[in-house]
């Protein structure tokens, strides 16, 4: 009766990874497809990037309010587990704080749509907010004190000052086609070095 029921608890087991496997290929495709379009991409189109049927994204996220939400909270999964993964692989502090500020950025791309999506969800919206704060600032503090530990970068950088920043040199970056908001982000970056 002990190896039917551990039978049982492998499929099991192994349906839940295939429907894990499967929302993040759905957040995958949502993200990459709300970086091009927008929130507003339509459903058959992320479907299509995921390789699964439109009930498929429907089953999963059953209004677009709670695909944007769910794409917002995997890219700040993501972009909180690269930090520490980036800083291991180097080759310098500075160069790790570098490659996270551009995911940073990639994210702050596609966050723009949020406010849309959640129209009248101020609450929602706050729970969010914190969740950012509370998975990203220690991840962007623990780049800057290893960059300024290394002594490439000035030791009085504040993580949510430099994600505010960040945040209010990408507005406005959709909307506008000339402005190169990963231009400035990059040159704010460099600037942090220490002087000479």
């Amino acid at each position: 009766m002990g190896d039917s029921s551990r039978g049982t608890g492998t499929v099991a087991g192994s349906k839940r990874k295939d429907v894990r496997r499967n929302q993040q290929a759905l957040l995958d495709a949502a993200a990459a497809a709300f970086v091009a379009a927008g929130v507003d991409a339509p459903v058959r189109d992320i479907a299509a990037r995921a390789g699964v049927g439109v009930g498929t994204v429907y089953r999963h996220f059953p209004t677009r309010a709670d695909l944007v939400i769910a794409v917002y909270r995997h890219q700040v999964d993501a972009c909180a587990a690269a930090g520490p993964e980036l800083l291991a692989a180097g080759p310098t502090p500075h160069a790790a704080l570098g490659r996270w500020v551009d995911l940073f950025v990639d994210f702050l791309v596609t966050k723009h749509g949020l406010a849309a999506a959640m129209q009248g969800d101020r609450a929602g919206h706050e729970t969010l907010h914190g969740y950012f704060l509370e998975r990203l600032l220690p991840v962007c503090a623990e780049l800057l004190d290893a960059a300024a530990a290394s002594g490439e970068i000035r030791a009085d950088l504040d993580a949510y000052h430099l994600m505010r920043g960040i945040g209010n040199l990408c507005i406005g970056s959709d909307s506008d086609p000339r402005y190169d908001a990963r231009r400035l982000v990059a040159l704010l970056v460099a600037g942090l070095r220490q002087p000479s």
